[in-house]
C-alpha cells in the first residue's frame, strides 16, 4: 500500500441500474427470486458499493496488490427502479494494517437507499493466486 492511503479519502460513483440487476435476475436457478418485483437487488447493491470502494483504493495500492471485501454492514432502505441512477459516496474512515474501513451512503433520485460500512483487506495478488491454486489442487484430490 502506498502511504497516500489514509482516512478521509472520498470517492463518488454513479451507476445506472439496468433491468438485469433487479431481483428476478439475481439467481435464475432460485425460482423465488423470479417472482419478486423488478427493483435493484440487495446482492447487486452490495457489489456496486464494493466497486465504489475498489475505485477509491485504486490509486493507493501498489501494482502487486488487490483488495478483497471482508465485511459488509449495509442497510437496504428503499427500492430503486431500473433506469434510476444510484450515487454512491464512500469515505475511508480507518486504515488498520491491511484492513481499510469505509463509511458508505447510496441514494437514487428519490431516497437514500443504503447506509453503513464496508471493510476491505489489501493482499498481495500473487500470494492470493497461489493460495487459490493450492485450494483448487486440494479439491481435485
Amino acid at each position: 500500500m502506498k502511504d497516500t492511503l489514509r482516512p478521509g479519502i472520498a470517492h463518488t460513483m454513479r451507476y445506472e441500474v439496468p433491468a438485469e440487476r433487479t431481483v428476478p435476475h439475481l439467481l435464475p436457478e432460485a425460482s423465488d427470486f423470479g417472482s419478486m418485483p423488478e427493483v435493484l437487488a440487495t446482492g447487486y447493491m452490495v457489489g456496486i458499493i464494493e466497486w465504489a470502494c475498489m475505485e477509491a483504493l485504486r490509486d493507493h495500492l501498489d501494482d502487486s496488490e488487490l483488495s478483497l471485501g471482508v465485511h459488509v454492514d449495509l442497510s437496504h432502505d428503499a427500492p430503486t427502479l431500473p433506469g434510476s441512477t444510484v450515487i454512491i459516496d464512500v469515505t475511508v474512515t480507518e486504515v488498520d494494517g491491511r484492513a481499510v474501513t469505509f463509511d458508505v451512503a447510496a441514494r437514487d433520485e428519490h431516497a437514500v437507499i443504503s447506509t453503513g460500512t464496508h471493510r476491505r483487506g489489501v493482499v498481495d495478488r500473487d500470494r492470493f493466486a497461489a493460495r487459490l491454486a493450492r485450494q483448487a489442487e486440494g479439491a481435485q484430490r
